[in-house]
């Protein structure tokens, strides 16, 4: 930890020792009831077997707090309560007692400022579920035990108070702000929070949140979340005030980009360090918008998502976030996701922090999505660790420096073109990528170039390529682990039969190789990477340009079940 950060931490504990609760302390409004947890979770939880950021602790014995944690991401976790709305969500008695038990364990260990869990935004996040749950979690208490909860929500609302601004821009921040408006609109003699809170929230979401409903971190997941945060406050202020424009208009501005950046299964497009999202999330979040409609262009958080019949495209369109915001962003730059239906296709590999850092250093990899690597580079590179809080990030670095995109739709097909200068600075190549998906969703049909665009970008392709024979490039279609795929006996076509009985023809009309190799899926609530495949396109450009062509072609529908008397 840096001199500035311990002297923050100590900052922090003489100020929360120094803090004196109100004599008349209650909590004397609660929200509705939401149904943010799963009852599956929570019955996990009261077994003691903790599953957090991809990774397991077995402990069913005594208090989570003596577990010790296999990684940062999993304390953040545990420390942020979450889990909270699953025990909740179970409801059974044994999980009441339990999620009494441990927050009132978290309350005497960590008061005063100790431990971990003391970013804002932490700290926003587990007070906003204390506050949402304290209709269920404080009846019954002895008065003793009444007290240390009560003091522990006081403290807190007042450590936010003094140092919501210290939490990063975007989810982070929003984090903060809602457990502090909350603290407001809940806690008796602390209202005064509201008018602060609502000041910086709309501050908050007038820079935080664009003109096309994104966010700088171009985490599909994280705008998800921060939705579901945006819900929250506009629910609390219209149960207490008058709900702030800026927040109604925040939610106008989200809910079509949600929307576009969700595959027809469902899920959401992983991109930039997100996953699919909590099963059922979306669905209630954008229920709860009351909010219709869907962007239909490249703008939407710089994704360009095309549905035509049963199928979804999803394209990286434009440059990856810089930056603090950067630090799970990923090199992924005109990869692209395909959903048929019901049945994810082609995918990135995904998120991978949750497997440790080598595995979020591999999946934030050009060669970890469904787009054009170049001779072992990737279109961004990733850089040196640099201190965020108490965490410390890789940010991005070397980013494209012009990403275009154009879309037209013919009678034939939503057609796409788009281009990027990653590989301008070590290779002189511009990466063009044209995709065509036919009106009735059947066909996509790409083609990938690589062009050495003027006279100084072939004087360095010239350089690049002094010592070999030409640049090795590999395009790859990296395929959902739910499909079985193979390569044809002249290794020219591979077929992809989907968990529906789909089936899916992958060919090419170069001379490229075409090979399936192994690949890997990375899920934040599995333990593991699951064992994945890959259809690769692998070439050389020896001239000045290079282009591949491609098609992805549905033959049929799924076979329905055989009549076992016939």
């Amino acid at each position: 930890m840096s001199a500035q950060g311990i002297r923050e931490r100590w900052r922090r504990r003489l100020a929360l020792r120094l803090f004196r609760p109100p004599r008349d302390r209650d909590v004397v409004w609660h929200p509705a009831p939401r149904e943010s947890g799963t009852p599956g979770r929570g019955r996990q939880i009261v077994g003691g077997l903790w599953h957090m950021a991809g990774q397991i602790v077995d402990a069913p014995d005594g208090s989570p707090w003596d577990i010790v944690p296999p990684s940062t991401p999993f304390e953040m976790q545990l420390h942020g309560q979450g889990w909270l709305d699953d025990l909740v969500a179970l409801g059974t008695t044994e999980a009441v007692t339990k999620a009494q038990g441990w927050t009132l364990d978290w309350m005497r260990r960590f008061r005063g400022g100790r431990g971990p869990g003391w970013d804002a935004s932490l700290t926003g996040r587990r007070l906003l579920r204390q506050i949402d749950h304290a209709s269920v979690l404080l009846p019954g208490l002895e008065p003793r035990a009444r007290a240390v909860y009560l003091d522990a929500l006081y403290a807190q609302a007042t450590h936010l108070r003094r140092d919501w601004s210290e939490a990063p821009a975007g989810l982070a921040r929003m984090e903060a702000l809602t457990g502090l408006l909350f603290a407001g609109l809940s806690l008796r003699g602390m209202s005064s929070l509201v008018g602060e809170a609502a000041v910086a929230l709309v501050e908050t979401v007038e820079r935080d949140v664009g003109a096309d409903g994104g966010i700088g971190a171009r985490n599909p997941e994280a705008l998800l979340e921060m939705a579901m945060l945006l819900n929250w406050t506009v629910d609390g202020f219209r149960a207490r005030s008058d709900v702030p424009v800026a927040l109604r208009a925040a939610q106008g501005r989200i809910a079509p980009t949600l929307r576009a950046l969700t595959h027809s299964d469902g899920g959401l497009a992983r991109f930039h360090g997100g996953g699919r999202g909590r099963p059922g999330r979306l669905e209630r979040v954008l229920a709860a918008t009351g909010i219709d409609g869907r962007r239909d262009d490249a703008q939407a958080m710089g994704f360009a998502a095309i549905a035509r019949g049963r199928t979804t495209l999803i394209v990286d369109a434009a440059p990856p976030p810089t930056g603090a915001q950067s630090g799970s962003a990923h090199a992924s730059t005109l990869a692209f996701e395909m959903t048929d239906g019901d049945a994810p296709l082609v995918v990135n590999c995904g998120p991978g922090g949750a497997h440790g850092p080598d595995w979020h250093r591999a999946g934030r990899a050009t060669a970890s999505h469904s787009s054009l690597g170049l001779d072992g580079h990737s279109s961004a590179r990733v850089g040196a660790l640099i201190p965020l809080g108490r965490r410390r990030i890789a940010p991005l670095v070397q980013i494209p420096g012009r990403v275009d995109c154009q879309r037209a739709d013919t009678a034939r097909a939503a057609i796409l073109l788009a281009r990027h200068d990653g590989y301008g600075p070590s290779h002189g190549l511009t990466h063009l990528r044209r995709l065509a998906l036919s009106q009735d969703g059947l066909t996509l049909e790409g083609e990938d170039s690589l062009r050495a665009m003027g006279g100084a970008d072939r004087t360095r392709l010239d350089l690049a390529r002094a010592e070999a024979t030409g640049v090795a490039f590999d395009i790859r279609f990296h395929l959902h682990p739910d499909t079985a795929a193979s390569l044809d006996e002249a290794a020219r076509a591979v077929a992809i039969t989907l968990p529906t009985g789909a089936v899916w023809t992958f060919r090419t009309g170069s001379d490229a190789a075409l090979a399936l190799a192994p690949s890997v899926y990375l899920e934040p609530d599995r333990p593991k990477p699951r064992p994945a495949l890959q259809v690769v396109l692998s070439d050389r450009v020896v001239s000045y340009a290079a282009t591949i062509e491609w098609t992805l072609t549905r033959l049929r529908e799924a076979e329905p079940p055989h009549d076992a008397e016939s």
